[in-house]
């Protein structure tokens, strides 16, 4: 495992794009457009147990490396750069994603990537062949076959961005093509090996204009290997689509040319049949819908966004983290002190990360006791009890289950009304069904979870973001979001 490669989490969101003839536009695009991408949840989804376990054996990898990390920095005399600690990945837990059916090369080939907010680069399998009849399509990319396929030279400056697998070795600059080459180590050893290069990408916009986007940087690994990138967890795709915060983030390539933001709705995936979920790049408001009715009939404008700020911690720079100040539970604050939710600069520990990829939402345990004891004192409903709930079971559990069938078809309105008051004064505070999940029939469980290792944080899970308008506006540093709605 390289020692200086970048430190990201597998929060996976994953992105379906619709194709059609393909129509060479370099980067000309209608005023206000945006790139428009849909959001495909895995079905069957996994069940509230089967997240609890997955996502419980993700964030504990993921707190064991940024102790790594940290402890590493602690060494160094420089602060820490955006490429700074080990890659984890949590994509042998199988839970919370999406894919993208993405096209690249000319002539375009399709292959299904895994998108991934907790990470930069984009990356797909390759294949070197030269007779590639008896490779099935869509299985890899076959470079050979793709005329605006370059590989960049190991002295460009974007190689600089990548770990490399020998990082001891000088650049070559004869007139001989040195490839540069790169290699990615996540947290269970998982690779994925070969050279950074450029090619052509072919998207919709939300103007229904396909868009080609010329020179972007993705890898083409020639070796991939490990549970979380080549195993049955992968579930058949074919690499990665990095969403973080980094210069080789796919949003970071694409977005200075629609206003460096981007913005998703994720709806209810347990519907049948599911709301369609998109994601967009682009500072193109189309995601926000209007609400009832103004003047004269017309549609009355959509809310206003609440903002809250970005925090950036150093020791994992790709993640989204905001700012949590406080809680309450039915508009009662709970005595949290500040010191709780808190980021520590020092060792990259505590904060909190939105993320589309965790389906459950994690807590600070003293924040969470305290919203769990609220939360029991209020509930209206009766309590039960679940095989493999409560603490006493092995393994992670609920602490909180309630029979729903007395409440009606609208059990929600005796359920608790949890709030987080975010920095910038922005409240979120989702219906009760963003965060008690039917686990049997009948029966509802609160889907939060105690963080309590001293290396963790907090994250905002995808349960918790069911409905709202998230806008990641990466310029001004701030995260944007509304229960104005979703479009379809």
């Amino acid at each position: 495992m390289v020692t200086a490669t970048l430190l990201c989490h597998r929060h996976f969101l994953c992105i379906y794009s619709f194709f059609a003839v393909a129509v060479l536009f370099p980067w000309r695009t209608v005023a206000g457009d945006s790139l428009k991408l849909r959001l495909l949840h895995p079905s069957p989804p996994p069940t509230p147990q089967q997240a609890l376990l997955l996502d419980s054996q993700r964030l504990s990898v993921l707190f064991s490396s940024l102790s790594s990390a940290s402890s590493a920095a602690g060494k160094r005399p420089e602060p820490p750069i955006a490429i700074a600690a080990p890659v984890v990945s949590g994509a042998s837990t199988g839970a919370g994603q999406y894919f993208v059916d993405f096209r690249v090369g000319t002539p375009q080939q399709q292959l299904l990537l895994v998108a991934d907010t907790g990470s930069d680069l984009v990356w797909v399998r390759c294949s070197a062949c030269r007779d590639c009849s008896r490779h099935p399509k869509g299985t890899a990319f076959h470079a050979r076959r793709s005329s605006s396929f370059a590989p960049l030279h190991c002295y460009d400056r974007q190689c600089r961005l990548v770990p490399h697998p020998h990082p001891e070795q000088s650049c070559p600059r004869g007139r001989l093509h040195s490839p540069c080459r790169y290699r990615y180590s996540y947290a269970d050893h998982s690779t994925s090996a070969g050279f950074f290069s450029r090619e052509t990408a072919t998207l919709n916009a939300s103007s229904g204009q396909e868009i080609r986007i010329q020179q972007l940087s993705f890898g083409c690994a020639f070796n991939v290997s490990g549970t979380s990138v080549a195993g049955p967890a992968a579930g058949g795709a074919h690499g990665v689509m990095g969403l973080g915060r980094g210069p080789i983030s796919f949003p970071s390539q694409v977005g200075r040319r629609y206003g460096n933001t981007f913005s998703y709705c994720l709806m209810d995936y347990t519907i049948s049949p599911a709301p369609t979920s998109y994601l967009l790049i682009g500072d193109n408001r189309e995601n926000e819908t209007s609400v009832g009715e103004g003047k004269g009939g017309r549609p009355s404008p959509p809310p206003p966004l609440r903002y809250t700020p970005l925090q950036t911690n150093p020791l994992s720079p790709t993640f989204y983290y905001v700012g949590v100040e406080g809680a309450s539970v039915d508009g009662v604050d709970l005595p949290i002190g500040a010191a709780v939710w808190a980021m520590d600069s020092s060792t990259g520990a505590g904060g909190t990360v939105i993320d589309s990829g965790t389906t459950l939402t994690f807590l600070p345990e003293p924040a969470y006791r305290q919203i769990l004891a609220a939360m029991e004192r209020r509930v209206r409903l009766p309590r039960v009890s679940v095989g493999g709930v409560g603490r006493g079971s092995s393994g992670p559990a609920f602490d909180l289950c309630v029979n729903d069938t007395s409440a009606g078809n609208e059990p929600s309105r005796r359920l608790p009304r949890l709030g987080l008051r975010l920095a910038g004064g922005a409240l979120l505070s989702p219906p009760p069904r963003n965060y008690f999940i039917d686990t049997e029939p009948g029966v509802r469980c609160l889907a939060l979870q105690p963080v309590s290792s001293p290396d963790g944080f907090a994250v905002i899970g995808n349960l918790m973001q069911q409905g709202f308008l998230f806008v990641f506006d990466r310029d001004r540093s701030r995260l944007g979001f509304s229960r104005s709605g979703c479009a379809a």
